[in-house]
């Protein structure tokens, strides 16, 4: 598994892993679908980085738990998780990362740092409206909506020079 980052804002990583595991639970419950003792183990690592996380990196921390996972077994919890709305995949990446709104009807844009890999899920109402305007002026209807925006984050970013 690759090494954590450190959270893009600072907070309390284990009650927001903890809250993760809650919403998903009551989500699953609402829409009577089950939560597997995987696919919540599955939704528990991806919250656990603050990196996304592919496929194998999930399928290698399932089975130094000890779980005898093979790729199948990931790849259905990863599509259970996103039919969901637990967790997003960042097609730059080819990885997943948890949904901080998860169950709320929202478009998907994130920051993601080329140096650190972090991602932030960027909340901008106004970038969503824009981009549902523009396709309805072009009469299109948009399903869905995935914003990937790549750059530095502040820790990346070179100090400004002084002179």
């Amino acid at each position: 598994m690759p090494a954590r980052a450190l959270p893009y804002r600072p907070h309390n990583h284990a009650a927001c892993v903890h809250q993760a595991l809650v919403d998903a639970r009551a989500i699953c419950q609402q829409h009577q679908a089950r939560l597997t003792p995987t696919r919540e183990r599955v939704l528990e690592l991806i919250w656990q980085s603050h990196k996304p996380l592919g496929a194998y990196d999930v399928l290698a921390a399932l089975n130094a738990d000890g779980h005898k996972a093979a790729p199948p077994t990931v790849y259905r919890a990863l599509d259970f998780l996103q039919q969901y709305g637990l967790v997003h995949r960042i097609a730059s990446l080819n990885a997943f990362i948890g949904c901080p709104h998860a169950g709320q009807s929202h478009t998907g844009m994130f920051l993601i740092c080329r140096s650190c890999g972090n991602v932030l899920e960027l909340t901008a109402p106004a970038v969503s409206t824009a981009i549902h305007t523009a396709a309805a002026a072009e009469t299109f209807r948009a399903d869905s909506v995935t914003l990937e925006i790549a750059g530095l984050c502040p820790r990346c970013q070179p100090e400004p020079a002084h002179g």
